[in-house]
C-alpha cells in the first residue's frame, strides 16, 4: 500500500539522490512552486544530488534557459536529463531517417541543434510530409487542437511506414490551469492506427539511463535503491520508476488532483482506488512536494 507522507524530509534519509520531475511537481508551466523550492535545496544541503529528468522535448541546454527565465533557483539541482536529449540522439543515429518530418511549436525546433557528442551524426533535414523518411513529433502544431485533428496526415506517415520518434510521452500537461496536449498523444494515435511509434522518455529506458550517466558524472553513482523518482504522471514517472525497481513519490496534486481528490494531501481513499484502477502502485504519495 502506498504510505501518504507529509514532507520529503520525513523519507529523505535513505536515499542519496532524487530524480525528479519538472512539470506538475517544481513548476506549472509559469513559476515555481515556492515549497517545492525549499524541499530541494534542503535535500541537497544535506549532501544529496537532484537530477532533474523530464519529457520536455528540448535539450537540457534549452530546458536550464527555461527554468532560469523562469526563476528556479540554481541551488535546486545538480543536471537535468531530457527526453529530448534521448531522443536527438536517436535521430542524429538515424532511428528515423535523414529526411526529417517535424511535428511541434516553433520553439521546439531546437531539437535539431547539432549534438556533438554523436560521433558521424547524420545528416538529418527537414522535408514534407511526402518526402519523408521518417517523423520527429515533439508535440501536436497547437497544443490546444485535438490530437484527432492530426488523423489524415498520420494516416498518410502510416500509409509510407513511416516510424515516429516521440520526444516527449507525456500526454497531457498542465500550464497554470490550462490542460495542453503533448507528443505522447500523438504518438499513442498513431501507435492505435497501427504505426510505429519510438519513445525515449518516461516511463522508457533510454532517458533513465541518461539520468544515471547523468549522476555519475557528478562522481557518484549510488544503488537504485538509494535513488528515489518524483513525479506526478502515474504512467510516466511512477510506471517508469517501477521499470527501473527505484522508489517513487508521487505528487497527488499534479494531473491526478481531481481522481485522487487533492487540497492539501490526497484522499486516502481515492488515492487507493486510482492507484488500483491503474495498477501502478509507488512506494510513497503526498499532495505537494515540499
Amino acid at each position: 500500500m502506498t504510505r501518504i507522507v507529509e514532507s520529503l524530509a520525513e523519507i529523505a534519509a535513505p536515499y542519496d539522490a532524487l530524480f525528479c520531475d519538472l512539470w506538475g511537481c517544481v513548476h506549472d508551466g509559469h513559476s515555481p512552486f515556492p515549497e517545492a523550492v525549499a524541499a530541494l535545496q534542503a535535500f541537497r544541503a544535506a549532501g544529496k544530488q537532484v537530477i532533474l529528468v523530464t519529457n520536455a522535448p528540448r535539450h537540457r541546454t534549452s530546458v536550464e534557459r527555461q527554468l532560469a527565465k523562469m526563476g528556479l533557483p540554481t541551488d535546486t539541482w545538480d543536471a537535468i536529463a531530457t527526453s529530448g536529449d534521448a531522443a536527438r540522439a536517436a535521430m542524429f543515429t538515424g532511428a528515423v531517417g535523414e529526411k526529417i518530418w517535424f511535428m511541434g511549436e516553433p520553439h521546439d525546433r531546437s531539437f535539431f541543434d547539432p549534438l556533438k557528442i554523436i560521433e558521424n551524426p547524420v545528416a538529418v533535414r527537414e522535408v514534407p510530409l511526402e518526402e519523408a523518411d521518417g517523423i520527429v513529433c515533439c508535440g501536436p502544431f497547437d497544443p490546444m487542437a485535438d490530437p484527432t485533428d492530426l488523423r489524415p496526415a498520420l494516416l498518410l506517415a502510416k500509409e509510407k511506414g513511416l516510424p515516429l520518434l516521440c520526444a516527449n510521452p507525456d500526454i497531457v500537461v498542465d500550464r497554470g490551469d490550462t490542460r495542453e496536449w503533448c507528443a505522447g498523444a500523438v504518438a499513442a494515435l498513431y501507435a492505435g492506427m497501427g504505426g510505429e511509434s519510438l519513445y525515449f522518455g518516461k516511463p522508457h529506458p533510454p532517458i533513465y539511463d541518461l539520468a544515471r550517466r547523468r549522476l555519475a558524472a557528478l562522481g557518484t553513482l549510488p544503488p537504485d535503491s538509494r535513488i528515489l523518482a518524483v513525479g506526478d504522471g502515474i504512467l510516466t514517472d511512477i510506471k517508469g520508476a517501477l521499470g527501473e525497481d527505484i522508489d517513487s513519490l508521487f505528487i497527488t496534486g499534479g494531473l491526478a488532483r481531481e481522481e485522487t481528490g487533492t487540497t492539501r494531501q490526497p484522499v486516502a481513499e481515492k488515492l487507493d482506488a486510482y492507484v488500483s484502477k491503474e495498477m501502478i502502485a509507488p512506494t510513497y504519495a503526498i499532495g505537494y512536494l515540499r
